[in-house]
């Protein structure tokens, strides 16, 4: 049926802010959704509540709205601008949950809006647990045994009904498994069915037998309005059922199943989304008992989900493309399959001759107290992939995609236990036995590794299999790469002596040069740093180019290849009788166009997220636009970047100077740009400009030059430059040894600021009140010559601005001046920004301005580059430069019109300020960007933001009103604002006078003010009615806590004493909060903006903003 003539205009929902459990796949499925349907002729309103999205960029959409992705306001938007159709299937669960709200209370219906694309009823029996079991019953498929319930005494009965531990809760409608999780006794039952009804939209949980240790498989289904259904690809897990597929590390196609047990599944899965009438994209989960053949149906996921993207980018098919046609009427066999183009249709199921290997990228390097257990509700923050010819292979380039420490896994030592003071002499010890077998046994991200380690020290796959019950055909292939490395080990020859045919069977399992170095030595304890020229990994790249021993790149072409590919989507092998030369662009000598080589930012992680690969598709577009081919590499599933059409070529590789370099040869590039891709892009200057002359190629590293790069990174050099220009920063102090440090404290005088240099999303970075905290942080901080600590003067009670900015070497562009909320010393990631500023003076601002321009034209920055300042009565400070991209840039670019990142990548591409035809900023409202935390899925976590960034993603507000446009930003967190009951405060001493203001503000609008000794104390003498309450340390009641659990409480104000460690009463007060869902704030600035959002709340309408710009 071709497409729907009755449909003119469609709202298509986004999913929010970046959060665990639901990455920037979305992005990327509503981005290709949203052209797919603009190409066939719709009119598309877009809504999302996330600046850093290519999604929402003004030219995506015909119109666009960033505003909260809330019932209401959807229901406004609606109203403003009457949609024929609401297409929610590309915004995960939260654009689900928003249009089955509208649907059941009747909005849509009377508004005569469709919902399309996915049925109401559909919805209702995937997500409602009770009657998905029931559908499945009806086609006779097997379920666990399993009881719905509503209520704790429900949750017990069925306990005893089930009679067997241990017992798995599920929530009906979360995302990410939130409040799920596997319960051994009846108080871990209790514990996380209360947070599972507390999170299920409609209350409600589904107790059921545990198949931990079965297998779980995965089969994404596409089906149309003539039941054309489709299966698009396979996926298998390598953990055993307990762990949530997206924490998982998974493998396409399935590899362990036998053909019967395949077509059984692939039967299984189509017959219910027929029976479930599921028309576009969706996900079927198993699991089965390997050693019986038992199966059970595990879930549906009735739109396109995280395991989309994977089964998007795995196969080369696009699904959410597909999707989006299908919902406006279009059938897979008249739809030709983009990737083959005229050759097949999109009802071709692909083919698959290689294999795919996820791993989700974890934060605990970040948050070294989290708990790293995996379970059933997810930690990870971010994925990457990775393609081989065979497993090992595609699984070592997957390591390598992490940038967790070494890009390879090696033997574990007691080092890898934990960081920290005498790290270097326990490196010399290996990893005991006990230890090993915990790691085995307790599913947490060192698990992989440990596996490995195992068959290194000769342990059986039996043993291996018992204690993890991973599949055997996996233990096989890590057996394998165990074998070969020791087998390398053994060698212990230097790589000049290395045979050609060795050096091939390395590469085509997947050993990358640094890792064949590191085994030829006999992986020395204290690392490759030292190692003799000889025996680098640059001199195994020089063995292995005089052997001619390159990659081949195949292409990704969803037929194996059948039928002829136009689309440009490659991965590297090496193949084991492979050629020996270089495998050239195809066509290179007849090729007129510039060759440019953007690189990506990698997986998704704390510190640096979807804004770097916003950055990316702004740099390649640019690129084109220039009229040069846009090549880019990444190794990330979720984004756009690594969409099919978004560059010219893509490559799918590890960002590793090895990857780089060899992609760089095949394609002899003219320039590589690194600015937009974060600090993985970055961090590969200098090792790039080293490589260059090895390589032989006449390569331009585009915009800011390595030596610059240096300058703005390097403490000492940054130093003397601000000396050079009449810089002002806070003192401080270089340490690269405990005394040092300890020395440099004592000069400088607490509090103190510590963190490492060369750093991403403050990791590691603390602010240090006393000598206590100064001893407890060197215990666990690594401190090596390379490795040195930056040690600055704490600039208490300063406010912070951010500055975006370009310059080309005679002008610079400043995009926005950004004012923090919090006060300095809460990382800039992590803080609520404002532009255009609301405190500073205009003579402050040409301070500002002035010196942005000194530091651009001063350090030799050609494109983009962010600064940090700090304002301090009438001192302003440079805080730090940033010589890329940075995380607010598409913030400025939503909030003033202004596209920094493009502009800044034409400055690169040679074409000068002056020259560009740059867009008038928007102006007369303000904009609001606020923090998303991950608080809720990571416990152990201290929920105070500070100098380490802990945020995953941000949500965006605007209005005339700064206030208003405050409130917009804090209700798109999904964390409520509340409107009346009790506020709870407690401040530090030099805060209580400010206090009084706050309190009595609240008391007019008619909250209870309850506060501790102290703090009651000077709001009563202020002449405000509160009442005292004892401090949790006094183990008096009522305290906090008390208050909280009985629903007194629906907001705190809780200023920490600058911190330190997290065993405060704080600490325990703000987890409560987190877990109750209750706003918090801890700073008294933070503390105002909110009293002023709860009065904006009860005296303003909000009315929804449309994104506006002059270009």
């Amino acid at each position: 049926m071709p497409r729907r003539e009755d449909l003119e205009t469609i709202l298509v929902l986004g999913s929010g802010p970046i959060k665990i459990g639901q990455a920037a796949e979305f992005d990327f499925s509503g981005s290709q959704a949203v052209q797919a349907l603009r190409e066939d002729g719709y009119k598309v309103i877009l809504v999302n509540s996330n600046p850093a999205t290519i999604q929402n960029d003004p030219e995506m959409a015909d119109k666009v709205y960033i505003e909260p992705l809330l019932p209401d306001t959807i229901k406004r938007i609606i109203e403003i601008e009457r949609p024929d159709a609401l297409l929610a299937g590309m915004g995960g669960q939260t654009a689900l949950n928003i249009a089955s709200d509208l649907a059941h209370a009747g909005v849509l219906d009377e508004l005569g809006v469709e919902l399309i694309g996915s049925d109401l009823d559909a919805i209702d029996k995937a997500e409602d647990r009770d009657l998905f079991n029931k559908v499945c019953l009806e086609i006779d498929l097997p379920i666990s045994n399993a009881i719905a319930c509503n209520s704790m005494d429900d949750v017990l009965s069925a306990a005893d009904e089930i009679g067997s531990w241990p017992i798995l809760i599920r929530p009906a409608f979360t995302l990410g498994g939130l409040g799920g999780g596997t319960a051994w006794n009846t108080g871990e039952l209790v514990e996380i069915a209360t947070l599972g009804l507390r999170n299920s939209r409609i209350g409600q949980v589904l107790i059921e037998e545990s198949i931990l240790g079965w297998q779980e498989y995965e089969y994404e289904v596409m089906r149309d309005t003539a039941d054309n259904a489709t299966i698009v690809c396979t996926m298998e897990n390598i953990d055993p059922m307990g762990v949530h597929t997206g924490e998982s590390t998974v493998v396409a196609p399935v590899q362990s199943l036998s053909d019967r047990d395949h077509m059984q599944l692939r039967d299984m899965s189509l017959s219910l989304i027929r029976k479930l009438n599921i028309k576009g994209g969706c996900n079927v989960q198993f699991a089965v008992n390997q050693s019986t053949g038992e199966v059970r149906v595990i879930e549906v996921n009735p739109r396109v989900s995280r395991s989309s993207a994977l089964a998007s980018k795995a196969t080369g098919y696009p699904i959410a493309r597909m999707a989006a046609k299908i919902a406006v009427g279009y059938t897979l066999d008249e739809l030709p399959n983009p990737i083959t183009g005229e050759g097949t249709t999109a009802a071709f199921e692909p083919t698959l001759d290689y294999c795919v290997v996820k791993i989700p990228r974890w934060p605990f390097d970040k948050f070294r107290t989290a708990d790293r257990t995996l379970g059933t509700s997810m930690k990870s923050t971010g994925e990457v992939m990775a393609i081989g010819r065979c497993f090992e292979e595609a699984f070592l380039k997957a390591w390598a995609s992490l940038e967790q420490g070494l890009h390879y896994p090696k033997p574990l030592t007691r080092a890898d236990e934990s960081e920290g003071e005498g790290m270097a002499q326990r490196a010399n010890e290996k990893l005991p036995d006990s230890v090993l077998v915990d790691w085995l046994s307790i599913a947490t991200d060192r698990r992989m590794g440990a596996v490995i380690e195992a068959f290194r020290r000769g342990w059986s796959i039996e043993r291996v299999h018992e204690i993890t019950r991973i599949t055997r055909w996996f233990l096989y292939g890590f057996q394998k790469i165990a074998d070969m490395e020791n087998q390398i080990v053994a060698m212990g020859c230097a790589p000049s002596n290395v045979s050609s045919d060795d050096l091939r069977n390395w590469k085509s399992h997947g050993f990358s040069d640094a890792h064949i170095a590191d085994a030829l030595s006999g992986f020395p304890a204290s690392g490759m740093k030292g190692a003799a020229s000889s025996r680098s990994e640059e001199a195994v790249m020089k063995v292995r180019h005089a052997h001619s021993i390159h990659p081949i790149y195949r292409m990704v072409d969803s037929c194996a290849a059948e039928f002829a590919a136009k689309t440009p989507y490659y991965y590297s092998t090496y193949e084991p009788k492979g050629d020996n030369r270089i495998d050239v662009l195809p066509g290179l000598a007849e090729r007129v166009k510039r060759r440019q080589i953007v690189i990506g930012s990698g997986p998704i992680r704390i510190g640096q997220g979807i804004e770097f690969d916003y950055g990316c598709v702004h740099a390649v577009k640019a690129i084109r636009e220039a009229g040069m081919d846009a090549v880019l590499m990444n190794n990330n599933p979720e984004t756009v970047s690594t969409d099919f059409d978004t560059s010219d070529r893509l490559y799918f590789e590890p960002l590793t100077l090895e990857c780089v370099s060899e992609v760089l040869l095949r394609e002899n590039a003219h320039g590589i740009l690194l600015q937009f891709g974060g600090q993985t892009a970055i961090n590969l200057a200098l090792p790039l400009e080293e490589r260059i002359p090895t390589l032989g190629i006449d390569l331009e590293i585009l915009g800011t030059s390595c030596d610059a790069i240096d300058e703005a990174s390097d403490r000492e050099r940054f130093e003397d430059f601000a000396e050079r220009t009449g810089i002002q920063m806070p003192r401080g102090a270089t340490g690269t040894s405990a005394d040092d440090v300890r020395n440099a404290v004592e000069k400088i005088g607490f509090p103190v600021l510590i963190r490492p240099s060369y750093v991403l999303g403050g990791r590691g970075m603390e602010i240090l009140a006393n000598e206590k905290q100064l001893e407890a942080y060197l215990s666990e901080a690594y401190l090596a010559p390379d490795k040195p600590l930056l040690v600055d003067e704490y600039l208490g009670h300063a406010i912070e601005l951010d500055v975006d900015a370009a310059a080309d070497g005679e002008q610079v562009l400043i995009g926005a001046i950004m004012e923090h909320l919090e006060e300095a010393g809460i990382h800039s990631g992590d803080s609520t920004c404002f532009i255009p500023t609301q405190n500073i003076s205009e003579e402050m601002l040409e301070r500002v301005r002035e010196q942005t321009k000194k530091i651009g034209l001063g350090l030799n920055i050609f494109g983009c580059f962010n600064i940090q300042f700090a304002i301090q009565g009438d001192d302003l400070y440079c805080l730090e430069v940033n010589p890329r991209s940075s995380r607010t840039v598409p913030f400025v670019a939503k909030a003033t019109g202004v596209p920094m990142a493009r502009i800044a990548a034409r400055v690169t591409l040679g074409i000068k300020l002056k020259d560009q035809k740059i867009p008038v900023p928007t102006s007369g409202h303000v904009s609001v960007k606020a923090p998303v935390f991950p608080f809720i899925k990571l416990q152990g976590l201290d929920p105070a933001p500070g100098p380490e960034m802990k945020s995953t993603g941000e949500v965006y507000g605007s209005d005339t009103r700064a206030d208003v446009a405050y409130l917009k930003a804090r209700l798109a967190t999904e964390i409520p604002v509340a409107t009346d009951g009790g506020a709870y405060l407690t401040v530090r001493d030099g805060d209580k006078e400010e206090l009084v203001p706050i309190a009595e503000s609240l008391s007019k609008m008619g909250f209870t003010i309850f506060a501790t000794p102290g703090s009651a104390d000077v709001i009563r003498a202020g002449g405000v009615e509160v009442e005292t309450v004892y401090r949790i340390t006094d183990r008096m009641h009522p305290d906090a806590l008390d208050l909280m659990r009985t629903g007194k409480v629906s907001f705190i104000v809780n200023v920490p004493t600058v911190s330190g460690g997290a065993v405060r009463d704080g600490n325990m007060m703000r987890r409560l909060a987190v877990e109750m869902n209750i706003p918090f704030v801890t700073t008294m600035s933070g503390a105002k903006m909110e009293v002023a959002a709860i009065k904006a709340m009860r005296e303003v309408d909000i009315q929804p903003m449309r994104l506006k710009v002059n270009y």
